[in-house]
């Protein structure tokens, strides 16, 4: 069968924007459960107190690239005053180990003292992020990676439409939506002013939403929610709601949050790759691409208990396919990197890589997990 035209134009996308392919992410949450209890995943993971262990780990396990969190809630106590005491342990530390980090400065939570749903808290979140970036600067760094707030549709959605965490609201979903795009704008500008070449990375689910059955409501309830996830970058590109005064320039590395309960139908089922309405990752990845034309990072990906190496194999399965079809993957990002209680509910989180830490501060390395990693290493350099 001969070869058409169009294949010969497809070439297999090679990474390199990131330190390493394969990457790490920690739990960093400080969100305000529903009752009023703030969780700091940092801390009650342990990595706040083994930092130089858990990078060490990084460092091991040739993951060269993390996720980690500025903890904003600890660094500005009072208004308008910053204490650094929280965050420059963990730069020194990543950089003592050659690991790369992409920070986030506000990831479900922020400081008590202020109101989400105001203008000053746009503006107090810019003066943070400035701080931020002067901090880095001045230690050295001209080039680092933020994420400014992750994952707007999904605190969108649990903060202010079914008030899971804060802000508890409850119908209020878009409204908070288009409050967290414009902090993310500012936020943006405030780094660029100091660091010009600083690169963002935006997240969000990556989902798939089928129709339940064959009713013309079924499927347009499907499309919309399908599309629901789009929201956000677009907003941020200016394809929506331009008021906000969005533009291309903002949107700039894109992050995919994707775990096995991201494709579900209008039933609220979740799918599994055997249902009829299931897409292959590949695909979902390539709607994201073809939209947007950015980078892409899965920037978190994983199971619990045994299914995390088959989800892993899995996964890269998929990555592979859109690396040869020319998607501009830029890498995978395993969460969580270390065990943590988990912040909805304090159940332990049992699919990371490195355990909850024994009383000599020694995390138990998963083995099936290090060893799928090291295997999927190995064919993408070797692929490289």
């Amino acid at each position: 069968m001969p070869v058409q035209p169009h294949a010969l134009l497809i070439q297999r996308h090679h990474p390199q924007l990131f330190s390493s392919f394969f990457q790490g992410s920690f739990a960093c949450s400080t969100a305000c459960r529903s009752e009023g209890k703030r969780v700091d995943l940092v801390a009650s993971s342990g990595h706040d107190m083994l930092l130089n262990n858990d990078y060490a780990a990084l460092a091991d396990h040739q993951l060269l690239t993390a996720r980690d969190g500025a903890r904003w809630h600890l660094i500005e106590q009072q208004p308008g005053d910053y204490d650094w005491s929280s965050f420059t342990p963990m730069l020194h530390a990543a950089e003592r180990h050659g690991i790369e980090v992409i920070w986030e400065l506000a990831h479900f939570g922020y400081p008590s003292h202020l109101d989400i749903w105001q203008p000053a808290f746009i503006d107090s979140f810019a003066r943070f992020a400035r701080a931020m970036a002067e901090v880095m600067r001045d230690e050295g760094f001209s080039q680092p990676f933020f994420t400014p707030i992750n994952q707007i549709s999904f605190w969108s959605w649990a903060g202010a439409q079914v008030a899971w965490l804060n802000p508890n609201a409850s119908g209020r979903g878009k409204e908070l939506k288009l409050q967290l795009v414009r902090a993310t704008i500012a936020a943006i500008e405030a780094i660029r002013d100091v660091l010009p070449q600083a690169r963002f990375v935006l997240t969000d689910p990556l989902v798939h939403v089928a129709a339940a059955d064959d009713s013309a409501q079924a499927q347009a309830d499907a499309h919309q929610q399908q599309q629901a996830q789009f929201a956000a970058w677009d907003m941020l590109c200016g394809r929506l709601h331009p008021e906000l005064g969005g533009k291309p320039c903002y949107l700039d590395i894109i992050g995919l949050n994707y775990y096995p309960d991201n494709q579900w139908n209008t039933r609220e089922e979740t799918l599994t790759p055997e249902h009829a309405g299931y897409r292959p990752l590949n695909l979902l990845l390539d709607e994201v691409w073809q939209r947007y034309q950015r980078p892409l990072l899965l920037a978190e990906t994983g199971a619990e208990g045994e299914a995390r190496v088959s989800w892993l194999r899995s996964v890269m399965d998929q990555v592979n396919i859109a690396l040869d079809n020319g998607i501009a993957l830029e890498g995978v990002s395993i969460y969580p990197l270390v065990e943590y209680p988990a912040w909805a509910d304090d159940r332990r989180s049992p699919g990371a890589l490195l355990g909850l830490a024994d009383a000599n501060g020694n995390r138990t390395v998963y083995e099936p997990l290090a060893l799928e990693l090291r295997s999927q290493q190995i064919k993408i350099r070797r692929d490289a």
